[in-house]
């Protein structure tokens, strides 16, 4: 029993406190008027320490569309399109791009990839089909990986069986992630170039997700909509703490609203950045 975290911004304050650790840097910023905190690990230890592997983390605060405040939307696509853009590698406008949804869809806090994918704007096969027509067009594809309950295979083998056909030049991965604290769940997206195991913020890893698996840059979106009780007993520093029959896990009483929110802004901005030369209209056209 212990705190528990897929949020590289939590772990850091969870290890840490208020210190700075060697091996660690750290970033605020914003974008589009949404607060953006970028975690850097940059050696082996650090990485060790934290738990975290080497690599970009970037967390965006969605408050503001949550609280369904007026052009929250499209500030919060433009915004998590920034990020996204910074940690994709630099690759030929021509190159695909495969997107992966994790989780299982009848499961509303584990379906957030899933639901990303039916936003996701694909295009590998109009580019094949007619190729002058979309020549300015990056090739994308896109499926739901579903859970190995379901269809007998792990989500790492199902992608590497796609990147057989696609060849793609990256990979973009989108799962639920476990938070520590109950502020940020359904409140924060992370962005982070270095992958993802799917299953390990609930206590049930995967194999991973990362460019050592597939020979592909991996990057990684996550959206925290549980936090394991133990986290919550932990930091309330309570004596028995250790006395949870079981593993109990807390999510919003929103969170089918919220689920649905997020995996469109999410949708959105992955196709905002493969597709720059459509509009945010653009995309409410091509995607209704």
């Amino acid at each position: 029993m212990g705190f528990r975290t897929d949020l590289a911004q939590e772990a850091l304050v969870h290890t840490y406190g208020t210190n700075e650790p060697y091996g660690i840097q750290q970033t605020d910023s914003t974008a589009f008027g949404f607060a953006v905190h970028t975690v850097e690990v940059l050696t082996d230890d650090a990485a060790h320490q934290l738990g975290k592997p080497i690599g970009r983390y970037s967390t965006l605060q969605i408050d503001p569309l949550t609280r369904r405040e007026s052009e929250s939307f499209p500030r919060a696509v433009e915004a998590l399109s920034v990020i996204l853009t910074d940690c994709l590698p630099e690759i030929k406008s021509d190159s695909a791009i495969l997107v992966i949804g994790l989780g299982n869809r009848a499961i509303t806090p584990d379906a957030i990839g899933p639901l990303t994918v039916e936003h996701i704007l694909v295009t590998r096969h109009l580019r094949q089909q007619m190729p002058e027509e979309f020549a300015a067009w990056r090739p994308v594809s896109a499926a739901a990986a579903g859970v190995l309950g379901q269809t007998g295979i792990e989500s790492a083998e199902f992608t590497c069986g796609l990147c057989k056909t696609v060849q793609p030049a990256a990979i973009i991965v989108v799962d639920a992630l476990a938070a520590g604290e109950l502020s940020h769940l359904t409140r924060t997206i992370q962005v982070t170039n270095a992958g993802i195991v799917p299953g390990s913020g609930v206590g049930n890893a995967r194999a991973a997700f990362n460019s050592d698996t597939f020979g592909v840059p991996v990057i990684a979106i996550g959206v925290p909509t549980v936090v394991d009780g133990s986290s919550i007993l932990c930091d309330a520093s309570k004596p028995d703490a250790d006395t949870l029959p079981e593993p109990v896990f807390v999510t919003p009483r929103e969170i089918d609203q919220r689920v649905r929110d997020t995996a469109k802004v999410i949708g959105y901005a992955i196709n905002h950045t493969l597709q720059p030369q459509l509009t945010l209209e653009d995309l409410d056209l091509l995607l209704a």
